[in-house]
């Protein structure tokens, strides 16, 4: 697969193909991205990927080593249990927002979102629950709706692209898809019920799982793409 090659698209297709090989592990922890090849492997010059790079960088998903180039940024596990101690506390705070503000439509489409999902985990159970960024992904779009513009853009900005390389590897234990469906669903139904404190306690119980599930890690076999550095 490469990047279409639509005018005007090419640096944002560049982007999304990388981010995504990123995150399904492609391309992993240390490993150097190498402008030409990936400027070949596109059909594409080396402008847009160079562009590309830069905003991977300013994701924190790449970095630049002295003497070394650009390469996919490694983190610890310790890293990712603070990063997802402070996604659990935001979210909950944005969930919290969103059911006070959300209208029923959005709500609607929610659930719709969620259907959508479902089919996908049935279709295609080995693959986890990997939710494409932006619209489609559920928590998203309840940030979106909280209203709040800091809050929205720590979360859907500033962390959101690392804390996706997580997600695809959590959403690939055996049942976790299912487990995920549910307690999303338990989230919307609070929703719902317009009750904001049980949804954030919802979606907190939720985030928890993951969080504690990175934790374990330090006493349990770790997968090659999560061991520390």
């Amino acid at each position: 697969m490469k990047p279409a090659t639509e005018i005007g698209t090419l640096a944002d297709r560049a982007f999304e193909w990388l981010e995504e090989s990123i995150i399904k592990g492609v391309y992993a922890p240390g490993e150097r991205l190498d402008e030409v090849s990936l400027s070949k492997a596109f059909g594409i010059s080396r402008g847009p990927v160079r562009e590309a790079i830069r905003r991977l960088e300013g994701k924190r998903l790449v970095e630049r080593v002295a003497r070394s180039g650009v390469r996919v940024a490694q983190r610890t596990l310790e890293d990712l249990v603070e990063l997802l101690t402070v996604r659990e506390a935001l979210e909950g705070m944005a969930c919290r927002l969103a059911t006070e503000r959300i209208s029923d439509e959005a709500l609607d489409e929610l659930d719709a979102l969620l259907d959508g999902h479902s089919a996908d985990v049935t279709a295609i159970p080995e693959a986890g629950y990997f939710q494409r960024p932006g619209d489609y992904d559920f928590h998203f779009r309840i940030i979106q709706a909280c209203g709040n513009r800091l809050l929205t853009q720590m979360l859907c900005e500033d962390m959101y692209h690392l804390l996706r390389v997580y997600r695809f590897h959590s959403s690939k234990r055996t049942g976790r898809a299912v487990e995920a469906l549910n307690e999303h669903r338990r989230i919307l139904d609070a929703m719902r019920k317009r009750d904001p404190a049980l949804a954030e306690k919802e979606i907190r119980r939720h985030l928890a799982r993951a969080r504690e599930a990175v934790a374990n890690q330090a006493t349990a076999p770790v997968p090659p793409r999560l061991k520390p550095v």
